[in-house]
């Protein structure tokens, strides 16, 4: 604890963002970090609790009072080493995770949380620009390799893990470039993309393969996921040529509204529509982009997706842009001493709402309208919850005007097909079955399919970057120890 009554002389200081009118220019990140001045005196409010609820709080465990107090005292690259040693891609958590450490912080009780995001956000770009980053690549190989399905969050910390310790991984993914939804799903001005590029060399320099445009499984030919690649490698074939399998494919298919009207034009899964604008940033050829402009945009989901179509129609140049979400408008603040440690319920404004969007709650699509096979606009009703059931509120009908509408309530399940080539059990909401503890002679994340194992979203369904890492570390220990009898690498 470096300054015993820090957390009582120093407020909380928020990392900043560019204006409004500049940022909605373009696709570039926004955010402005802490300087060392700033993060030393957040780190100071940490009080390094004797019970740290925040590393709970935190999926991969992050050590958060050593590395706050080492920012404080000024030695950075210790602090990094201690970040690291916990999560491998501390870049993409300090910009895109929501932070409930933060909401498990002790100060969150009746005070301001310490900025945990921001301080991790900062020693990571120290990290970068002072050139502490660099391959840790094995004393010795073991001769063992490894097949990675997904190049995500979850893919890429397993692979980079398991290259660690000297197994000869292979990461297979479907698109043309390597980084799952973190490449085609966070938009550009969240994340920029050079942040996974720079990972994926360092992977490349510890040894780890990458195999882009590969469709891993028994897919039909014409089928609409195989114009994604150029190439098809049979599950079985591969379960043939590899040691051991991880799936790490996220879950893809999203949640539709199957409504009245939607077979109209101009309505469309949201990972239909972000991840052309990322390809685009990228300079990648795309005929018949989906755009927003001058169009009145509706967005179906409150969640970050949904927020993400916000952000992105408004760098479109929407005429306007409206949000749907069905419950009702949470509290502007949470009952603290009721739900701390615990990730509150409360309204959460993003920066993509500030840059313009009307939000409406409480609200349910009955059925879309259109002209001449084009959406014009949506049926909607009112909604209210009476005894855990959904019911509309008569008098409230009412059609809003769209000329684009994107649905974006989540993400159901993985690609079923891809379990079915490799005959892997399904839970009953269809993703890989698979335990998170190793007993009774099972290992952790081992599905019921000998050598293949699965983790990240395949497995637990949509979920936080945050917790396909953890579930990309720990699966990786799982598959180390089924090579080699035991593992020296940590959770």
């Amino acid at each position: 604890m470096g300054k015993i009554t820090g957390f009582l002389e120093i407020d909380r200081i928020e990392e900043g963002y560019k204006p409004v009118p500049d940022r909605i220019q373009n696709y570039k990140e926004f955010v402005i970090t802490l300087d060392d001045e700033s993060a030393k005196k957040q780190g100071a409010r940490c009080m390094d609790c004797g019970t740290p609820f925040c590393n709970n709080g935190c999926p991969v465990n992050n050590i958060i009072p050593d590395f706050n107090d080492l920012v404080f005292q000024g030695d950075w690259k210790e602090a990094l080493d201690v970040l690291h040693s916990t999560n491998n891609f501390p870049e993409f958590t300090g910009r895109i995770c929501p932070a409930p450490c933060e909401a498990a912080c002790t100060l969150n009780v009746n005070s301001d949380a310490v900025g945990i995001k921001s301080i991790e956000h900062a020693i990571i770009d120290k990290g970068w620009s002072e050139g502490w980053v660099k391959p840790q690549v094995p004393a010795q190989k073991t001769g063992k390799k490894v097949a990675i399905v997904g190049s995500g969050p979850a893919g890429l910390a397993a692979a980079q893990q398991l290259a660690r310790v000297g197994h000869e991984v292979v990461v297979y993914e479907k698109n043309d470039r390597v980084g799952g939804l973190l490449r085609y799903g966070i938009p550009d001005f969240k994340m920029e993309k050079t942040h996974i590029d720079r990972r994926v060399e360092q992977m490349k320099a510890e040894g780890v393969v990458f195999k882009t445009g590969v469709l891993v499984g028994d897919w039909p030919q014409g089928s609409k996921i195989t114009n994604w690649s150029k190439e098809q490698v049979k599950a079985q074939d591969l379960v043939k040529a590899y040691d051991a399998v991880l799936l790490c494919a996220g879950s893809e298919v999203s949640r539709d509204l199957p409504i009245e009207g939607r077979d109209l034009a101009g309505i469309h899964f949201a990972m239909e529509f972000l991840p052309q604008q990322n390809k685009v940033n990228a300079g990648d050829p795309l005929k018949g982009q989906i755009r927003a402009d001058g169009k009145h945009v509706v967005v179906i989901g409150g969640g970050d997706t949904g927020s993400d179509c916000v952000g992105t129609s408004n760098r479109h140049g929407a005429k306007s842009v409206t949000q749907f979400e069905v419950m009702p408008e949470p509290p502007p603040e949470e009952n603290r001493p009721l739900t701390w440690p615990y990730w509150p319920m409360k309204l959460r404004t993003s920066s993509s709402h500030e840059e313009g969007c009307e939000r409406v709650f409480s609200i349910s699509t009955q059925s879309f309208v259109g002209e001449k096979g084009q959406v014009t606009g949506l049926k909607t009703v009112h909604v209210e919850f009476k005894d855990g059931r959904m019911v509309e509120v008569p008098g409230t009908e009412k059609v809003i005007p769209a000329d684009l509408v994107f649905l974006a309530m989540g993400f159901v399940n993985p690609l079923g097909s891809l379990l079915d080539a490799f005959g892997v059990e399904k839970d009953a909401r269809s993703n890989a079955k698979a335990a998170v503890t190793s007993g009774a002679g099972a290992l952790a994340y081992k599905t019921n399919v000998d050598k293949v194992f699965a983790a990240g979203d395949v497995r637990r369904g949509q979920s936080l970057v945050v917790w396909a890492i953890r579930e990309g570390r720990q699966a990786a220990k799982s598959v180390d120890e089924f090579l080699m009898g035991s593992s020296v690498l940590p959770l």
